[in-house]
């Protein structure tokens, strides 16, 4: 097993902080629960950073870092290329469909990848927001996700690439 317990954060960079706090706040409903400005770093480089923190029910955090003063190439990612996906119930998964459509906001799905069926979002990041809902309760994964299939699975495509 391996020593690392849970993911704490997972940091991304924004545009704008109140852009990114209302559609992560007000519109998934993650709280944002800390908020500190980095004015130098640890290697002692001066800097203008907003660093913003919004939890889950686990406790892991969605976090950004806003830095006005240092260029960033803020585009509309593909799903394969970047993406988050956050855990739901199905009642969830579908009311949060409605609301995206209903809020302009742009909104896939629901599409089924077997063990969950998935809503996707777009952030005012250009981010895409995976929202998932497992179709068995309870369970992490559906069998094929297996450690031993999931190393033949990447095995075979390696093989095929070469």
């Amino acid at each position: 097993m391996p020593a690392i317990k849970n993911l704490h954060h997972a940091a991304y960079r924004c545009r704008d902080s109140e852009e990114t706090r209302q559609f992560y706040e007000d519109f998934l409903g993650l709280p944002m629960i800390d908020a500190f400005v980095i004015q130098q770093t640890k290697s002692g480089r001066a800097a203008n950073v907003l660093h913003t923190f919004f939890a889950m029910q686990d406790g892991a955090c969605i976090a950004f870092f806003e830095e006005p003063d240092m260029a960033f190439d803020f585009k509309p990612q593909r799903d394969f290329d970047l993406h988050v996906a956050l855990e739901v119930s199905r009642e969830t998964l579908l009311e949060m469909l409605d609301k995206g459509r209903s809020a302009g906001i742009e909104t896939r799905g629901i599409s089924d990848h077997g063990f969950i069926e998935s809503v996707y979002f777009r952030d005012p990041n250009g981010y895409v927001v995976e929202l998932a809902a497992r179709k068995v309760a309870g369970s992490q994964h559906s069998d094929h996700q297996k450690p031993a299939r999931a190393r033949a699975v990447l095995e075979a495509w390696q093989g095929d690439k070469r």
